[in-house]
């Protein structure tokens, strides 16, 4: 039978877990944490103020985040965030326009706020072409899908893109150097050779003229 609760009073307060000691180093050898105080003898995690060291240092050497391949692409200044691989743009499909606007309304930025599709106008938005959509809209957003600008073509709605297309410039490739053909070659090589010999049998002929 377990022994009767005592009734708590200020004489019998105690914590519900033991107190752990704190672990006091450097009080001297005979503390049993003193000297170098769990440390160890040498090394940079030896010294003082190794903690403050930032997240992905790895003592000098190359970091893991540098070793890893890199993404490929381009990285000019008018890119968003950087290069066109990483655009980014909040997708709005074509079924959520079907769902929230009425027949013959004008779909702007500022209509997809009111309607709670979009937070704010601070990322590009493009229409994506899931669902299916059956009312005529005039929709002016920043890009299109293909799928959707049909869509909406063939609903009697019209897709106006707030951003120009992106031209891509073509790459100029420098003219490699045409490669001699080895018969031209052999040729040219057996002509010059025959009239150096011409020249030198007229150099060396005597002159028989008095």
């Amino acid at each position: 039978m377990p022994p009767p609760e005592e009734e708590l009073s200020l004489s019998n307060l105690k914590p519900a877990q033991k107190r752990k000691a704190r672990k006091r180093v450097g009080r001297g050898l005979a503390s049993g944490k003193g000297r170098y105080s769990g440390r160890g003898i040498k090394g940079q995690k030896s010294r003082s103020g190794s903690h403050t060291m930032r997240a992905g240092f790895e003592g000098g050497q190359m970091p893991i985040y540098m070793r890893l391949a890199k993404q490929r692409g381009a990285t000019s200044k008018d890119a968003m965030p950087i290069g066109p691989h990483r655009t980014s743009t909040v997708p709005v499909n074509v079924s959520e326009l079907e769902r929230v606007f009425d027949a013959g309304a004008d779909v702007t930025l500022e209509a997809l706020i009111e309607k709670g599709l979009i937070k704010n106008t601070k990322t590009d938005v493009k229409v994506l072409g899931n669902g299916e959509l059956k009312k005529k809209l005039a929709v002016s957003v920043h890009a299109f899908s293909t799928s959707a600008r049909e869509k909406i073509e063939a609903a009697g709605g019209s897709a106006t893109s707030l951003r120009p297309p992106v031209v891509k410039k073509a790459k100029r490739r420098k003219k490699a150097a045409a490669k001699p053909n080895p018969e031209t070659a052999a040729a040219a090589d057996e002509t010059a050779a025959s009239e150096t010999e011409a020249a030198a049998d007229e150099t060396a002929a005597p002159d028989t003229e008095e």
